[in-house]
């Protein structure tokens, strides 16, 4: 995955949670603060996996893999 897009995610004080990576043709890749991968959104299926590969939700919830990552 060429990343052609890294948007930083920020929680309401302003600290960084992690990143929305996002290629070209619109996957995303979810990496946490300390670059660890969380998870993944491919667009062709709209599904999004978690680091293992197990579907977790049919459209795109890697935004989600940040916020649970928080607890």
């Amino acid at each position: 995955m060429i990343v052609v897009r890294k948007t930083p995610v920020r929680d309401y004080t302003g600290k960084i949670l992690g990143y929305i990576e996002e290629d070209k043709d619109g996957n995303q890749r979810c990496r946490a603060f300390t670059g660890r991968v969380l998870g993944y959104y491919d667009k062709a299926s709209d599904t999004t996996r978690d680091f293992y590969g197990k579907v977790i939700t049919k459209g795109n919830s890697c935004m989600g893999f940040l916020y649970q990552d928080m607890k």
